[in-house]
């Protein structure tokens, strides 16, 4: 590796630490402030906090990396021109492709690194932060529970949810087991779906009920379109052992999505988040080719409030965008891929407009 390139990684280097670490210790701030009453009512141990917050730190990482290389990226190009590195480069007749190369190389890397952090740390993460909020500090209900499908005991009956839809109040693939003193089974329901309302409760519809004699045999079989059923659980107990996709490995969520498929359901959720995992890892890199440009544009003019100012605001707009872009995708106006792959690839049709002006 040439020295050129070693110094241009070791300011990189150094201002990726610094603005990831005050991006962190921002966002960290920002997460105490909201979680501070929840502990404090809850009586929180000083185990909890560290717990919670110490798993939040990868959460944290693949949230604000973009934006740290963003801004990292402007810094480093920005201090060269300030100091008139960058213009003794040019004049060894260096291209600035030859001198972007270093800091592309290294946002791949951090791409790479937010990908498998995503994959790897953050489902464990947000695992046990979410088990801390919901279970130990609010102490709602905890279910028994394999990806996205959950089992839990009600009264004399063992009850299994395929699907749960909470926002919505809807379960589906609800089956309910009812057994008596001695675990003999009595009667099996099999419901497509459960729909909760606040003045009727759980509603099973399109359901087909087996009762049994002593025996374990099949003494009747009934179909009906609903039936009500007392379930003791709402839809906030739902909510809060929801599997969160962010709970699932990259593999994990994908063979979860093709089952769902393959059994009927709706996966586009899934399908988006799938290609979301992708498309804002690949960010990281889409964010270091738009700093390229602006740096170069501000000249000696570039200096830190200016560059937290533009990559703040240029952050708030991409996520403006890649939100919007994901909510259509949810609602199914639009494909999968293309609801989570159009920021990075608007964002990266502005970058290379950018660079090309800026190298005439």
């Amino acid at each position: 590796m040439r020295i050129l390139d070693r110094y241009l990684l070791r300011t990189f280097g150094r201002m990726f630490g610094l603005t990831a670490g005050a991006f962190a210790g921002i966002y960290l701030l920002i997460e105490f402030f909201e979680r501070v009453d929840d502990f404090i009512e809850h009586h929180g141990t000083l185990s909890q906090y560290l717990r919670y917050f110490g798993w939040k730190l990868p959460v944290i990482f693949v949230d604000i990396a973009p934006l740290a290389v963003l801004l990292s990226v402007f810094l480093t190009l920005g201090s060269f021109t300030r100091h008139g590195e960058l213009t003794a480069m040019r004049a060894c007749g260096l291209s600035l492709a030859r001198i972007s190369r270093p800091l592309l190389l290294a946002a791949l890397l951090i791409s790479t690194a937010h990908f498998l952090a995503g994959d790897m740390l953050v489902p464990h993460g947000v695992r046990v932060t979410r088990h801390i909020l919901k279970h130990e500090l609010v102490g709602r209900p905890m279910f028994a529970r394999r990806q996205n499908m959950v089992w839990f005991r009600e009264g004399d009956a063992v009850v299994f949810v395929k699907l749960i839809l909470p926002q919505k109040g809807l379960l589906k693939g609800v089956t309910i087991y009812q057994v008596d003193k001695s675990f003999h089974l009595r009667q099996r329901i099999d419901a497509a779906s459960a729909r909760y309302s606040p003045e009727r409760g759980w509603v099973l519809r399109d359901l087909v009920l087996h009762r049994f004699s002593p025996e374990g045999e099949v003494t009747q079989k009934e179909k009906r379109a609903s039936m009500p059923y007392p379930l003791d659980k709402s839809p906030g107990d739902f909510q809060a052992n929801q599997l969160d996709n962010r709970e699932l490995g990259f593999a994990e969520l994908l063979s979860l999505s093709r089952r769902l498929t393959a059994e009927g359901y709706d996966t586009t959720r899934y399908r988006v988040d799938l290609h979301n995992r992708l498309a804002y890892s690949a960010t990281c890199f889409i964010m270091a080719c738009l700093g390229i440009p602006f740096a170069l544009q501000r000249g000696r003019g570039s200096h830190l409030a200016l560059g937290i100012a533009i990559s703040v605001g240029i952050g708030m707009v991409y996520f403006l965008l890649q939100s919007t872009m994901i909510a259509f995708g949810y609602a199914g106006v639009l494909p999968p891929w293309a609801a989570a792959w159009s920021g990075n690839i608007l964002t990266g049709l502005l970058a290379a407009w950018l660079i090309l002006t800026r190298a005439r």
